[in-house]
């Protein structure tokens, strides 16, 4: 641990002699040590949209305290910290408290989360909150570890806002959620590979085993160990825990244990804290260690680059410097390009997602009236009909959500994925010629994006009508003969339901509408940010550095050797913290 210390010590003072510019780079630094220092420990919760996360952790806590998936998250993270007394606190961007409450009842912290943390009453983060940060006293979180709760796959936890999968660079482990219903898809497994590169520590969970026979669950861990195996490359045998959540949940706040042991929360639990005990210092050591070489490794490539601009003669500086230009002109127009390729293919998606409400509203109504002949041969009265079919309805629609949110997660991948390649290359092609013109080596970026439900819609269960006749509407079908009576529930019902089709497809389309145009708004933010960030460190240090060759040649021969020296301290310090990654 002290030699750790001195490695961040280091590279600090790296940073601060190398001047303002690499302010940013120093101050993440300072935040990874600050994260030594304290031994804060982050496991975050992974995992595709209604895999029962929020559960699962309300579970570990003991606790019925964080919005479940009924309430779809925002992209703000729920970080869950040890404290003697219940503590909430909403942080804005600036790192400021915009609101805290403390020693509350649990229906008020509940309430209080909710109030930042899902699209219901937060949508799209309008209050502009950076995380919410919760105390609580549940034992686990004594050991040292912060649980960090997350919206889902595509969903953001960062401080600051840069790529949406870059990915957690404040995470240390993760559990990934997985469950039966639906299997496990594409999206995930390419999230997960994403996950891998960037998490040193992963534990995986198998959620909602309570809907399995025993045969089912045993076949469905044969079946993820080999698709985890296949697919992402995972050891098949690291453990795959089987749990309910939501039973782990009940018999937690029933104190029973019997439960919470059958809920196989009881073995996830213990599995943790032994973690946490024996292993959780070296896991974190390592997981800093790889961020800070990052770190290291990106502000190496601008030293470099201004290092070997300082010792090129004028003529080929100039030569190298109006190519250099040339070539980001270039990639500025292809950016134009690119961005009017990806308006073309939301266009296209759009139509996409019309194509899918008109199929929707054909099989809704189809289904919807087969069901109601199924309600009307037991002659109920109009109420009873009504209500049987008030049950029917967010079941249909509740299961078309997820169909067409694991559709649309394909489609927007499929879509966006030959995007992000030229985005890569596009990024890769300016860091490359940098490289290429003044022979350093070079950097490409990675970029991510998936696409998620945010907003699960509010299903209508029933038409509102409004009659001028004073008796009421039952009492009057009951006095007609039955064939009658059933003749105008039938013809009532269905004039209702195709009102209620239209408006819960229209419900569905629209929260699917608002998705894709942030999935895509989203991708076009990124890569501006991308383009102008990878602009700013490349033709910057070459600006700077020319500025630089204009001062006398004395002036230019000590900022050489300063940045030299600064440059093989730099890699010292990299090979350092890579021996302990």
């Amino acid at each position: 641990m002290n030699s750790m210390y001195s490695l961040f010590d280091n590279s600090i003072e790296c940073m601060e002699s190398l001047g303002s510019k690499f302010a940013a780079n120093r101050k993440k630094l300072e935040d990874l040590e600050a994260r030594l220092q304290e031994g804060r420990f982050h496991l975050a919760v992974l995992g595709q949209f209604k895999r029962g996360k929020s559960t699962f952790l309300n579970a570990l806590l003991g606790d019925v305290l964080l919005p479940s998936s009924v309430l779809p998250l925002t992209a703000i993270p729920t970080c869950i910290s040890f404290g003697n007394s219940p503590l909430v606190r909403a942080l804005n961007e600036d790192g400021t408290v915009k609101e805290e409450i403390l020693g509350k009842e649990q229906k008020e912290i509940a309430a209080f989360l909710a109030k930042y943390v899902t699209e219901e009453f937060n949508p799209n983060n309008r209050l502009g909150i950076a995380q919410v940060d919760v105390f609580h006293q549940a034992p686990i979180l004594s050991k040292g570890v912060v649980l960090v709760d997350t919206p889902g796959i595509g969903s953001t936890y960062r401080h600051n806002t840069e790529a949406t999968l870059a990915f957690l660079p404040q995470c240390d482990a993760a559990l990934f959620l997985i469950s039966a219903d639906p299997p496990i898809s594409e999206v995930e497994l390419d999230f997960l590979r994403k996950v891998m590169t960037r998490v040193p520590k992963l534990f995986f969970i198998l959620n909602k085993v309570d809907y399995l026979s025993e045969a089912e669950k045993q076949s469905a861990v044969q079946f993820f160990k080999k698709i985890l195996h296949e697919q992402a490359g995972i050891d098949e045998n690291t453990p795959l825990f089987c749990v309910s959540a939501r039973r782990g949940v009940n018999a937690r706040m029933a104190f029973d244990e019997k439960g919470w042991s059958e809920s196989g929360m009881a073995e996830v639990e213990e599995h943790l804290i032994e973690f946490l005990v024996k292993d959780k210092n070296e896991t974190l050591q390592k997981a800093l260690s790889l961020k800070a070489e990052d770190i290291l490794s990106d502000v190496l490539m601008q030293v470099q680059l201004v290092m070997r601009t300082l010792q090129m003669p004028l003529e080929k500086l100039e030569e190298c410097r109006r190519i250099f230009e040339e070539k980001i002109n270039a990639a500025e127009h292809q950016r134009v390009v690119a961005g009017d390729m990806l308006r073309g293919d939301r266009k296209r998606s759009l139509e996409f997602l019309e194509n899918q409400s008109a199929e929707l509203r054909k099989k809704a109504s189809s289904y919807l009236k087969a069901k109601l002949e199924d309600v009307l041969k037991g002659h109920p009265d109009m109420n009873t009909a009504r209500k049987a079919m008030s049950d029917v309805i967010p079941t249909f629609f509740e299961e078309e959500l997820r169909d067409m949110s694991g559709i649309f997660d394909a489609h927007v991948h499929e879509t966006l994925n030959p995007h992000q390649k030229r985005a890569d290359e596009l990024i890769e092609a300016v860091r490359k010629a940098a490289a290429e013109l003044f022979d350093i080596p070079y950097h490409a970026p990675k970029s991510s994006d998936a696409f998620e439900m945010t907003r699960e819609p509010y299903w209508k269960t029933s038409e509102e009508r409004t009659f001028f006749n004073p008796i009421p509407e039952n009492l009057m079908l009951q006095m007609l003969p039955p064939k009658v009576r059933l003749s105008r529930i039938r013809k009532r019902l269905e004039e209702d339901l195709e009102s209620l089709v239209m408006a819960n497809v229209e419900n569905l389309r629209w929260a699917t509408l608002q998705n894709l145009d942030r999935a895509f708004r989203n991708f076009s933010s990124l890569l501006d940010k991308r383009m102008s960030d990878t602009i700013q460190a490349t033709h910057g240090a070459i600006q700077a550095a020319c500025t630089k060759r204009s001062e006398q040649s004395e002036a230019v021969a000590s900022e050489l050797a300063r940045l030299t020296a600064a440059a093989g301290k730099i890699e010292n310090l990299m090979g350092e913290f890579h021996k302990r990654s």
